[in-house]
């Protein structure tokens, strides 16, 4: 009763989020932990008050989120295993702690990048957009993550404590479906290939 519970909190916080990624991934499409390579390359710049040109900042866009996009489905095997309240082992809780940080890393050097440089014109409202809904999407798994890991600590103690979703739902302000439609309008306008959002290059 107790999986079913948190099964049904886990789809219904993601559904809300309405991200649409991974939206075609089947059981069998699903890598084994084995097999998850931890992704190599992330978002960088040290580029501080600079003008950036039109092509940089589409280059830079396409990076940040292909990179989410590869940082996300290496987690994925990694998540759905911690779902299916089986145990990581050591090899696995370094991928998956990799992956977090360099997440992390991907989120924070994107920000400070659109956020220290001049960007062309057209380009500042929507990168903010971007860069929040990543930012956001990636902070509702972190703590379904932690919630999830509690829940199944009490659990084993026999007790099954209420749950505060507050704070993830009211991340449902920054990702939702009309967010991303936003996004994607965005990058078919300016023509920036990407894979995020189950998108093709």
């Amino acid at each position: 009763m107790r999986r079913i519970v948190i099964s049904f909190l886990i789809v219904f916080i993601l559904s809300a989020c309405s991200q649409g990624e991974n939206t075609d991934t089947t059981e069998e499409e699903i890598l084994h932990t084995e097999d998850v390579e931890v992704p190599s390359e992330i978002f960088t710049s040290e580029k501080q008050n600079n003008e950036l040109d039109e092509e940089e900042i589409k280059s830079s866009i396409r990076l940040y989120l292909d990179s989410h996009e590869d940082l996300d489905s290496a987690s994925y095997p990694l998540q759905n295993k911690i779902y299916e309240e089986e145990e990581l082992n050591k090899d696995e809780l370094e991928k998956l702690s990799d992956i977090i940080e360099l997440t992390k890393e991907n989120d924070e050097n994107f920000f400070n990048y659109i956020s220290n440089n001049t960007l062309p014109e057209g380009y500042q409202g929507e990168s903010k957009r971007i860069s929040q809904y990543i930012t956001t999407y990636n902070e509702i798994l972190y703590e379904l993550e932690a919630m999830f890991n509690d829940l199944m600590a009490e659990a084993k103690k026999g007790k099954f404590p209420e749950v505060n979703i507050t704070s993830i739902m009211n991340k449902t302000d920054v990702v939702n479906g009309r967010e991303q439609n936003k996004i994607e309008a965005f990058l078919d306008k300016k023509n920036i290939k990407t894979k995020a959002f189950g998108r093709e290059h």
